[in-house]
C-alpha cells in the first residue's frame, strides 16, 4: 500500500486530472456516480427494512465501491481536490467548476434512479418507509444537518483516501467498506445520497397520496446544510489536515 505521503502526492495528481476534464465528462461521470450512490440507496432501503440497520449500512458501501472502481466523479470525494489547489496545481475557478458540474451530474444521476425505481413500482411494498425517511431528513434542524454532513464526508473522504492507498480492486473495495458502513450506521448525512432519498420520498408520496416533503424543504432544510457540512468535513478537515501533515515539497 501507499504511505500517507504517497497518498497525498497521488491525490494531488488526481485532483489536477479531474480539474482538467472536459465539462461534459464532468457531468457524464457525475451522472454515473449519482446513479451508483442512488442504486446503493435502493438496496440499503430494503436492507434496512428486512435485515436491520447494519445490513442496510453494509449494502450502501456498494455505492462508493462502484464510484472508486468503475471510475466516476463524486462531489463529496472530489472535496479532496483542495489538496491540488493548495499545491498550486489547479486554480480556484477550476476547482469550483468541477464541484458545480459534478454536483449537477450527481443530481441528475440520482434523480434518474429515483424516478425509474419509483415509477417501476420498486417501492410499492415500502412506500410508507420511503416517505418517512425523506420526511425525517427534511425535519432535521439546520445545525444538526450541517454537523451530520461534516461527519459524513469526513468518513467518505477517509474512505477515498484509504482506497487510494490500495493497488488492487479487492483492496480498494475493502478500504471503502468500513468508513462508509460507519457513516450510514451512525445516521450521518450525505448530500448525494439525499438527492436520491428525498426526491424518492417526494415522488412516492405523490404517486401513493402520502403526505411528503416539498421540493423547497428538500433544498433548503436538507441539501443546503448537508452540502455545506460535506465540504467542511471533506475539504477543510480531511484534505487540509492531511495536506498539512503529509505534503512533501518534492510532490510533482
Amino acid at each position: 500500500m501507499l504511505t500517507p505521503t504517497e497518498i497525498t502526492a497521488a491525490t494531488i495528481k488526481t485532483g489536477k486530472v479531474k480539474a482538467n476534464l472536459p465539462w461534459w465528462k464532468m457531468i457524464l461521470l457525475g451522472i454515473f456516480a449519482g446513479m451508483f450512490i442512488a442504486l446503493a440507496g435502493v438496496g440499503a432501503t430494503f436492507g434496512n427494512l428486512y435485515g436491520g440497520k447494519i445490513a442496510g449500512a453494509c449494502i450502501f458501501t456498494a455505492g462508493l465501491a462502484m464510484v472508486v472502481v468503475a471510475g466516476s466523479e463524486l462531489f463529496t470525494g472530489n472535496n479532496l481536490m483542495v489538496m491540488a489547489l493548495f499545491d498550486r496545481k489547479i486554480k480556484f475557478h477550476q476547482l469550483l467548476k468541477n464541484w458545480l458540474l459534478v454536483f449537477f451530474g450527481n443530481f441528475l444521476g440520482a434523480l434518474l434512479v429515483a424516478s425509474i425505481a419509483t415509477v417501476s413500482g420498486t417501492f410499492d411494498s415500502v412506500a410508507d418507509t420511503v416517505v418517512a425517511t425523506a420526511t425525517a431528513k427534511v425535519n432535521l434542524g439546520f445545525f444538526e444537518a450541517l454537523l451530520k454532513g461534516i461527519m459524513c464526508n469526513f468518513l467518505v473522504c477517509i474512505a477515498v483516501w484509504m482506497a487510494t492507498a490500495a493497488s488492487t480492486v479487492t483492496g480498494k473495495i475493502a478500504a471503502v467498506f468500513l468508513p462508509i458502513m460507519l457513516f450510514v450506521l451512525c445516521g450521518f448525512e450525505h448530500s448525494i445520497a439525499n438527492m436520491f432519498y428525498i426526491p424518492t420520498g417526494i415522488i412516492t408520496g405523490t404517486v401513493y397520496g402520502i403526505p411528503a416533503p416539498t421540493i423547497t424543504e428538500f433544498l433548503l432544510n436538507n441539501l443546503l446544510p448537508v452540502a455545506l457540512g460535506n465540504i467542511i468535513g471533506g475539504a477543510v478537515l480531511v484534505a487540509s489536515g492531511y495536506y498539512l501533515a503529509y505534503h512533501s515539497k518534492n510532490t510533482k
